[in-house]
């Protein structure tokens, strides 16, 4: 059995809500009558991620990955859709053992280097489950525990780091207000 003694949290702040869906049209639509957007699309796949893993080893993968900021500088609603005939995530194994809903919560771990990180999750029975590099400027890494049940990411960004321009926005007049600004 766990101590039931509190260690400090690295953790920090949250910056990211995370949504799995089998559809990411259908979940953006519906989270959008929510007042939830506009989202950023983008495809992070073995073309424009490096450093790829799953379950400790390199893997290719490739996932549909949307964003939606609720405030500036606040939080981030993510939407994550794999795509089929990709390699396996943990994406994938959350839709079939669970089905589609709030997969994890990303932290900023208070800025620390992403080796610490590593190393912080570690120390308290954490593993690595999923990574990568999108576009050489913005690490991921997903950590589970069986204690929890549920996944935690931290991201690096590159000072200075802005959204690229999208693939796709949705809805679709988004990219047009965007453009025109």
């Amino acid at each position: 059995m766990a101590s039931s003694a509190l260690t400090p949290s690295f953790l920090g702040k949250p910056i990211e809500i995370c949504i799995v869906t089998k559809d990411y049209h259908r979940t953006l639509a519906g989270l959008s009558t929510l007042g939830i957007g506009p989202w950023r699309i983008y495809t992070c796949s073995p073309t424009n991620t490096t450093h790829q893993t799953y379950r400790g080893r390199p893997s290719a993968f490739t996932i549909k990955l949307c964003f939606a900021e609720l405030s500036p500088g606040g939080i981030v609603y993510e939407v994550i859709q794999p795509m089929p005939g990709s390699g396996p995530t943990i994406f994938e194994e959350f839709l079939e053992q669970k089905g589609e809903g709030v997969h994890h919560i990303a932290y900023d771990c208070n800025g620390v280097p992403m080796e610490e990180r590593v190393r912080l999750f570690r120390e308290r029975g954490f593993e690595c489950v999923q990574g990568g590099n999108l576009r050489g400027s913005n690490e991921f890494l997903f950590f589970e525990s069986e204690e929890t049940g549920t996944c935690f990411e931290t991201i690096t960004f590159e000072e200075g780091w802005e959204y690229p321009e999208p693939e796709e926005w949705f809805p679709v007049e988004a990219g047009v207000e965007k453009k025109s600004d």
